[in-house]
């Protein structure tokens, strides 16, 4: 069965220091408001930490370690909730940034940073300056700025995650195509084109990361090498659910698209193609297996989740 992606992490690197022999105090550090999650990492021997990272003397109580990997964030709703957008993907980072300025720290943030650039651009460079669309992607701007910040104040190593997108089963673009599919949905072009990683494959290249984390902070985009066709992906869940995917508006020239060469130089080709992922979706979803029913709101172009 799939997990949550801090699970899954967690889980990789226990059984990373298993495989090498080495025994690493592992943490996982959540509100837990879903104990049986709770319950499952403790059974591979993960310490677990639970409290409300809005709570700066909770933060202060959380033991100092040599590695982070910081996974906190807020999008499904972010419009209707901004102030608690900005508090949780602004606020808790500088939060974090200052309590562990001795750690080497990995943090999450996302291509959405970026502009929409055109089809055949090959995707935004981690040198490109972002341009923060909505206030969802102004607020992951923010976060980035508070680990930048953090990283010069105090000489922490840190790592910027620009992610876009990582799929899985039970969620992801692809599971929102294929579910409009089965369900007979339209399906909007306007975003027609999209990046994805297995999410297997970007664990294995966020847990290397640590290694690349410096001072100024390093941004590192992650994601596949394929820009892949709404349109093109439907046709093909539409052949394996036996289904005629139905669709509104037109590809617009321009979409959300990540370059992902620098971490492919770094940690090398990916173990799973987009093919692959295709058909392991469509069969689970034909079987009616669980999802996890969040819409990524891939087709937003004005910035708005």
């Amino acid at each position: 069965m799939p997990e949550r992606l801090d699970l899954q992490l967690a889980r990789m690197a226990k059984r990373a220091c298993e495989e090498a022999g080495i025994s690493k105090r592992i943490i996982g550090v959540s509100r837990f408001s879903n104990e049986e999650e709770r319950k499952h990492l403790e059974s591979f021997g993960i310490e677990t930490i639970k409290g409300d990272l809005l709570d700066f003397e909770f933060i202060k109580s959380i033991p100092q370690v040599k590695n982070v990997i910081f996974l906190a964030g807020m999008k499904f709703g972010s419009e209707d909730n901004l102030s608690l957008t900005w508090a949780i993907n602004t606020y808790v980072p500088a939060l974090v940034a200052e309590h562990f300025k001795n750690s080497r720290i990995v943090a999450f943030s996302t291509g959405c940073v970026y502009p929409l650039v055109t089809i055949g651009s090959g995707g935004s460079q981690e040198t490109d300056l972002p341009v923060a669309v909505g206030e969802y992607a102004q607020s992951c701007l923010g976060r980035e700025r508070m680990f930048e910040y953090g990283s010069k104040k105090n000489g922490t190593l840190v790592s910027l995650i620009r992610l876009n997108y990582s799929v899985e089963l039970r969620y992801g673009v692809l599971v929102d195509i294929a579910t409009k599919v089965k369900n007979d949905e339209p399906i909007n072009l306007a975003m027609g084109y999209f990046n994805i990683i297995w999410q297997g494959d970007m664990n294995a290249m966020v847990m290397r990361t640590l290694v690349h984390c410096s001072t100024p902070a390093k941004i590192i985009n992650i994601t596949g090498p394929e820009t892949l066709s709404v349109r093109h992906v439907a046709l093909e869940f539409g052949k394996l659910l036996g289904k005629t995917p139905k669709f509104t508006e037109e590809e617009a020239p321009t979409a959300l698209l990540s370059n992902p060469r620098l971490s492919h130089s770094l940690f090398g080709e990916l173990k799973v193609s987009p093919r692959q992922i295709i058909s392991w979706i469509a069969n689970w979803i034909g079987y009616d297996n669980k999802l996890l029913n969040k819409s990524t709101h891939f087709e937003v172009r004005d910035g708005k989740y």
